[in-house]
């Protein structure tokens, strides 16, 4: 009855202001009609192409069973640091990795999926904004993170989001150890909303370093000698001495605060996590290239080949909005076809 009384109060109005525009348009009032006609479908077309794809991207994910059968290795290499990939979908693999895996049979030791949604709430308390989960076994190394964020929240830095990504992952592993109730069903497995613990933040021990924009070489070396060569990094450092920009990152040092563990893989997961923040995090996400099929009927390869390709050619790139850094970012091409 709520929603029928606002449609009802809201939508009198609306009809008020657009009749009193039809009944001016032979005098020349036809200039916000033709506005809203504009706005309307440009709205339109934004929210078909986008919902096409995302159908898209739900019908070609992969199931953990997939995953599964690859076995502990994964089929792959694993190179030390953490993948945090970007996906719209909240379960399941996307496309976007198994595409990568096929170009590219090597991945990072630590995999972590990150999906941005946006709530309708203004703001999302800092306590509920991260859900933690695990994807496959624990040997597998993999994660699932999902954001909520309210519409007028503020993108943090990519060092905060950094961190709070580490720190959420090892609140979940310890809560996942302690049997902690604070679990929610998932189809990949369970979600936590780990920043409720009262130990949060315990878990790891976190310390700037002093020095800023020497790359890893702020890091204690021992650490990194087997995460990085010395081509590597004498590539990263050459870059970082080119671009001024880069050297205003902080950097930040991950260790495990001296307790005991009851379980010892608790321990050696905790170890592999904060040895892969230190040897670096990428991020990767999916460049896509959108066009109609052409069974599709004209009106539909229009919309998508046209209209649908300015808009996004004309909008800011993923990348920007999510204040990815430009020396920490992969972008794997995919063909969507509609």
């Amino acid at each position: 009855m709520l929603s029928l009384l606002f449609l009802i109060f809201f939508g009198s109005v609306e009809i008020i202001f657009l009749s009193s525009s039809c009944m001016k348009i032979p005098h020349g009032g036809w200039i916000p009609v033709l506005l809203t006609t504009i706005f309307m479908a440009i709205m339109f077309v934004w929210h078909y192409g986008s919902r096409k794809k995302y159908s898209y991207d739900l019908h070609n994910k992969v199931t953990l069973k997939w995953i599964l059968t690859l076995g502990p290795s994964l089929g792959i290499i694993r190179v030390p640091g953490i993948g945090l990939i970007y996906t719209e979908l909240a379960s399941g693999i996307p496309s976007t990795f198994t595409n990568f895996l096929t170009d590219l049979p090597a991945f990072y030791q630590v995999v972590v999926f990150v999906c941005v949604k946006t709530v309708p709430l203004p703001y999302v308390p800092l306590e509920e904004r991260y859900l933690i989960g695990r994807i496959g076994p624990k040997s597998f190394r993999i994660y699932r993170c999902i954001v909520r964020n309210g519409y007028k929240d503020v993108q943090k830095s990519e060092d905060d989001f950094e961190n709070d990504i580490v720190m959420s992952i090892a609140e979940f592993i310890q809560l996942e150890a302690e049997g902690s109730g604070n679990m929610e069903g998932s189809v990949d497995g369970r979600l936590a909303v780990v920043r409720t613990s009262d130990k949060f933040g315990k878990r790891l021990e976190i310390s700037e370093s002093d020095r800023y924009g020497e790359g890893s070489s702020s890091l204690d070396p021992v650490m990194l000698s087997g995460s990085k060569s010395a081509t590597l990094l004498y590539l990263q450092s050459t870059y970082e001495q080119e671009s001024p920009n880069v050297g205003l990152r902080r950097r930040f040092i991950f260790k495990l605060p001296d307790a005991k563990y009851r379980d010892p893989n608790v321990k050696e997961e905790l170890m592999e996590l904060v040895e892969a923040k230190h040897a670096g995090v990428a991020y990767v996400i999916g460049h896509s290239h959108v066009k109609a099929k052409w069974t599709a009927p004209y009106l539909k390869r229009f919309v998508i080949d046209v209209l649908y390709s300015f808009l996004r050619k004309n909008c800011r790139a993923t990348a920007v909005v999510l204040n990815i850094p430009h020396i920490c970012l992969i972008e794997v091409g995919m063909n969507y076809y509609l």
